[in-house]
Order: C-alpha cells, then structure tokens, then sequence
C-alpha cells in the first residue's frame, strides 16, 4: 500500500481487490465445488436457513386465529399458496413470521428459507443464495448474477424440484415493486409468507391477506408480565399497555426497559408516569439497547421514518406533511371531513392531501375505520414518533392548520340539533391538539374547542360537552392564565353543562366564581358576564332559590337587550325562561293582554322555525300548563312535542321535556293510558341517557307513579 491518496492492492488465487475513496458496502456470496446439496448449510453473507434482518419474539402472545390458519397452512404439506402479513411498523408481522418459521421447521418437518426482501439488492442476493439452498450449481448461479439467465427463473425452478417441501418467508417487503419481477411466485412444493406494511391489495392480487394489528389488552400486559415480572402487577402492565396502545414493539421495549434496569430499578407504575407525550419515544428506545437486528425497525423514532422515506422516494413527500398534520390531533378515529378544508389552509392542497392519504393509507401509516362516519387513525405511539421527529420551526405552522381546519367544521354559532356523531368524534382531538399547541396558537385552539363544546352541549351531549370544557380549560390555564377570557367562558360553558346534569350545587359555585372574574375585568354588561348570568339563573331555580334566579335573569334579560337589543334571539331567549320562572301570580297580565304572545314576537322577530322560537312555544305551554289551563296547554304541548321530534329526534333531552309535558296535558284531560305510555318511555330513555340518579329521570319515575295511582284510583271509584 503507497503513501498519499490512492491505495494499491494485490489478490491471491480467488481473491478480490476493491478501491474506493469512501464508505462501501460489499457483499460477496461465493460457492465452490460445482453444486451445494440440498441438506449443506449455504455459505454466503447470511443463511437463508434462519430468520435475520429481524428479532425472534421474546415472547409471543394471541394472534391465536391467525396462527391456526396458518398453521394449517403447512402442516397440510400442500403448496401453491402465498399469504401476506400487512400492518403498520411496529405491529409484530415478522414476529408472527418467526413464530411460524419455527413451528414448519421444528414440527412439521419442512425446509425453511428466510430472504430479506426490503431492496432489490438484498432479496436478489438473499433469492440466488435460496436458490443455491435447493440445488442451484454454480454455473447456472453466476449466469444468474451476470445476466445471461433470469435469475428469479432459475430461482423457482429450483424451489419447484425440491425434493422437501418448504416455506419461504419473504421479509420486509415494504416496497412491493422489487418483487414484480417474477420474484413473488407461487409453487405446489411450498408455501410463501411476506410480510409488509404495504397495505394496498391490488400488489397482492394471488395472495391471501391478513392484517397483522396492536394486541388485545389482556395479552399485550402478558407481554409486559412476560418481559418484566418483577416490575408490577397486572392491572399496572394493562395501565402500560393501554398507555402504548398495544403496539408489540413498543411493548417489547417498554419490557426490555424495565427488565435491564440495575442501579435503580423501575416499577411499571413509575414508567407509566413517563409515558406522556413525544417524550415518551425518547424512553421507549432507550429499551432497545440490548436488542439485536436492524437499530432502525428496533427503534421507535427510527421504524416508521422509513415508510415516509419511501414515500418521498416515490415522488409523495406531501404524505410526510399530511402524517404530521394528523399528528397533530389525537388517536381515536378522525372524521375525514375534516380535511375537506385543506385548500384554504395554504399548507397542503386537497388535490394532493388526497394522494399523500392514499400513501400513508398503502405504507399502514394510517387506516380507515368507520365509527358511524368515516374516518382516518394513527397509532398513538406513531403520532409521539412523528412529533417528536417532527423540526420546532414546522410545529407552529401545523397546529395553526390543524386549529384552523378544526374551526371550519365546527359551527360558528352552534344551534339546537340532533346529536352529531361528527362533534363527538372530535372531541378528543380538539382537546389533543390543545395539548399540542404552540403557546401562540392556544388562544385559537381554545377557541374552536369551547364552540366545540358549546355545539355538542345543544345537541343534549352534555357529558361530552362537560369533559372537553373541563380538560380544555386544565390544559389551557397554566398557559394563558385563569382570568383569560376564554378560559373564563371554557368555565362558564362547563358550569352550564354540569347544571344540566343535575349537578346544580357544583354548577352554582363554578358559575358564581366566574361570574365575579367576568363582571370584575370586562364589567357587568360584557356579553360573557351575562351568559354566565344566565347559566347561574337557571342553576338556582332546582335548589328552592327561584327568587334569587328570578331577579338575576332579569337583570340578564335586560342586559341583553340594552346590549344586543330587543330583536336578538339570546335577548328573546333569556325573556322566554323570565316568562317560564315568573310565578304564575304575577303573570296574568302578559297571559291575558291584547299584546302579541311571546312566542308570536320571537316568530316575528327571527321567523317560526328558529330554535328560540321552538322554545319559547314550549315555555308558552309550560306556562298554560301551570295557569290551570290545560285545554289550551295540551293543544300547544302536542304541537311542540310534534315539532321537536321531527326536529331534533327522540331521545334529545328537550324532546324528552316536551313529552313530558305531554303526558301531564293527557293526565290533566284524563287520558291515563297515553300518560303511562309516554311518561314510561321518557322514563326509560333518561335513565339510559343520564342515569337513574339525575333529578330528571328521578320525577320522570314519579310522574309515572302519580299516574299509576291516579289509574288505580279510577279503576277503583264507583260509577
């Protein structure tokens, strides 16, 4: 060797010399002495003979029914089939590869032959060094590597005259392509399995498909127990699993983790604790460590990171921007309407969001699922790995999207409406990208997130509409402070909604605290303060202080139309609940005069078929009801109670009122039949809907008893 730059080299006998300026990679598969046996171990750079460019499972739990197919599969000693195992990075498809692997070599007997088929270079390789396992000489071989024959023809001649019947495995076939040259066959000697995360069917046209995805929860904490008994119970690994989504390689480096932990020992419970957001990539690859095989499918923050190279390799590196958008928001289902507003985002057009989809949906980056509307999903352990890889200056300009294509789905100003499965389902994402935020997009994502909830409390889902107002206002609080005025309206809106869960007490003491901030920075006749003001009237009514409401929903009336004035549908509405809460004794005058009624001005006003409207129809015929005038209260609740089930449906809470209100018409005009009928119903549909113990469902049980006695009674009376 001389001295300088170049480098100089002699070969003995068969030996090669290679120069090269830079880092190479050579790869040599050599044969001597004509032909390789069928039972001679092969020489080459690996052995075809046993799985590699993987790690044997630890520990292998379910996939029970998948197994057996399998199973079957080569224990019949038939051929002519090819199965592929699809699913995202991560999910154990070469896992269940190696499970079978050992299974047809160990028990049935058959020859196994394990290829890497994650590039052309590797499984032309590993494919030559099978067929050099069945027989191949080496003459054909070099003819092979040369040209001069096709090497996947000689392959499957080869595979085909085997004397023993076998299975081949073909690895990591995340890009289909490098097998359309005649590589994926299929033979009547034997069995092909591939596994991939290559989703879409039309590259598997002749192959049985079977999604390989995350483990149920009982065996994904066996996993854990498995990997670390000492570490926790089985209630704290379920905790763990459910925290990592179930995922077997994330599992099996939490395991890895906690079990080769020696100076400081941790507990499940103590990892648990760790495992909040893109943080938690950084400890699950910390397990990987003492794991052998490729670092970059070992690896959280590395596994899926080549799907996306692979994409971008494919002219699709938008599907890098889309997966990072959807990161965004959480991993429960995602509605995909959703993304209907991407064209006027400015981050990635529709036209082609629709073929980066179509990416991530063929990588199993991302599935579709229906939960009663289509919808898009990633994994909760891919969304951390693509934020947490994700560069500090993109996130600002992703969660201003993601706020913003939130807002567009979500009314600007939410009416009463049958219940949306849509804003259920994005209940969950609006609170995670609040999570996720820059701290100068909090104030947008609070934004749309309250009128989220404040959409989800008038279509009567007032659980849903009290959880996400009080997990957003926890989450955003520490950021922008307690008296911020969106955190204060977040508050207001979930003291409403705990008053219409009956939690009246907890309702007034939230809406009192708030209403004092409000008043106090933006003043008595702010817009927010007499909201709150409104919710806190309501909330005294069912806790015997209706004088004290009384007078604060007139001063909230009053506000509103000096505010907003006489015509707005919030200054007519907190007019119709002053009608509905004034003692009857003191409402003859607006029963009896020769004004138009309220409803007849609210119809007037905003038209007949606006909510308030409705509304201020049913509180006339409450009204009617409790003045004794029960001819004129039973015409007008029939009418509402028609109107609101067309309207809203029948198990929407103010449906339920208005039956109700029906049931005791028919009582009062001695239709005790059509009472029990109706009261029985609303009855049952409460106690699904809030529980048996909601003061709702509480006098709708007694309402019922009223009339049973009333019947009982009748039966009973003499002619």
């Amino acid at each position: 060797m001389n001295g300088g730059s170049g480098m100089d080299g002699r070969a003995d006998g068969q030996g090669r010399v290679y120069q090269a300026s830079g880092d190479q990679h050579i790869i040599e598969h050599h044969h001597h002495g004509g032909s390789v046996s069928a039972t001679a171990d092969p020489v080459g750079i690996e052995s075809v003979r046993r799985p590699t460019g993987g790690r044997a499972p630890q520990v292998f739990r379910d996939r029970t029914d998948l197994m057996e197919r399998l199973h079957g599969a080569v224990a019949s000693g038939g051929g002519d089939e090819i199965y592929v195992l699809h699913g995202m990075g991560g999910c154990g498809k070469t896992a269940v590869a190696h499970a079978l692997f050992q299974y047809a070599t160990d028990v049935v007997g058959r020859i196994g032959l394990w290829v890497n088929a994650s590039d052309r270079a590797t499984l032309r390789s590993g494919m030559l060094a099978v067929a050099a396992d069945r027989g191949a000489e080496e003459g054909q071989l070099l003819a092979a590597r040369n040209g001069l024959r096709a090497a996947a023809d000689l392959v499957w001649d080869r595979l085909g005259a085997s004397a023993q019947p076998w299975l081949l495995v073909l690895d990591n076939a995340d890009n289909p392509a490098v097998l359309q040259d005649g590589w994926l066959r299929s033979s009547p000697r034997g069995t092909v399995l591939v596994t991939t995360r290559q989703a879409a069917a039309r590259w598997w046209t002749n192959a049985e498909l079977h999604h390989v995805g995350v483990l149920p929860s009982d065996a994904a904490a066996q996993v854990l127990c498995d990997l670390a008994p000492e570490t926790g119970t089985v209630e704290e690994a379920k905790a763990v699993a459910d925290r990592l989504g179930r995922l077997p390689l994330a599992l099996t480096l939490a395991g890895g983790f906690l079990a080769h932990q020696v100076i400081e020992p941790w507990t499940m419970a103590k990892y648990g604790q760790h495992l909040v957001g893109p943080e938690q990539v950084g400890i699950l690859d910390e397990g990987a460590a003492a794991l052998p095989g490729d670092e970059s499918r070992n690896l959280v923050s590395r596994t899926w990171q080549l799907s996306l190279d692979s994409l971008t390799a494919q002219g699709l590196p938008e599907s890098t921007v889309l997966l990072r958008l959807l990161a965004c928001f959480g991993a429960d289902p995602l509605p995909l309407s959703l993304l209907s507003g991407l064209d006027t985002g400015g981050l990635l057009s529709r036209t082609r969001a629709e073929v980066a989809l179509r990416g991530l949906l063929d990588q199993s980056l991302v599935s579709l699922v229906d939960a009663g509307v289509r919808c898009v999903q990633s994994h909760g352990v891919l969304i951390a790995s693509v934020t947490s890889g994700t560069p500090a200056e993109a996130l600002q300009e992703l969660h201003r999207a993601a706020v913003q294509l939130l807002g567009a789905v979500v009314p600007a100003v939410p009416e009463r409406g049958p219940q949306d499965l849509r804003l259920r389902l994005l209940a969950p994402h609006a609170l995670a990208l609040l999570q996720r935020t820059d701290r100068a997009v909090t104030p947008d994502a609070l934004n749309a997130t309250v009128r989220l909830a404040v959409a989800l409390h008038r279509t009567g889902d007032y659980l849903s509409a009290w959880e996400l107002t009080s997990a957003s206002a926890a989450v955003a609080e520490p950021v922008l402070g307690a008296e911020h005025r969106l955190l204060l309206r977040a508050r207001s809106r979930e003291g409403r909604a705990l008053f219409r869960l009956g939690r009246f007490e907890e309702a007034e003491t939230l809406l009192r605290r708030v209403l004092a901030d409000q008043e106090r920075l933006f003043g008595p006749e702010d817009a927010d303060s007499l909201d709150t003001r409104y919710g806190l009237s309501l909330a005294l009514q069912p806790l015997d202080r209706g004088a004290e409401g009384l007078e604060i929903l007139q001063r909230c009336a009053t506000g509103r139309e000096g505010v907003l004035g006489p015509e707005h549908p919030l200054t007519l509405r907190a007019q119709s609940a002053l009608l509905l809460h004034t003692p009857v004794s003191q409402i003859a005058a607006w029963m009896d005069g020769n004004e138009p009624s309220h409803p007849q001005r609210c119809e007037q006003y905003i038209g007949g078929e606006h909510s308030v409207t409705l509304g201020a129809q049913f509180d006339y015929a409450v009204v009617l009801f409790k003045s004794q005038r029960h001819e004129a209260a039973d015409v007008a609740a029939k009418k509402i109670r028609e109107q609101y089930e067309l309207r809203y449906g029948l198990s929407h809470p103010v449906t339920l009122a208005a039956q109700t209100l029906y049931a005791r018409t028919r009582a009062a005009s001695g239709d005790l039949s059509t009472a029990l009928c109706l009261m029985s119903q609303v009855a049952r549909q409460r106690e699904r809907s809030v529980g048996a113990e909601h003061p709702h469902t509480a006098a709708s049980y007694r309402y019922l008893e009223e009339f049973e006695a009333k019947q009982r009674a009748s039966e009973h009376s003499p002619d």
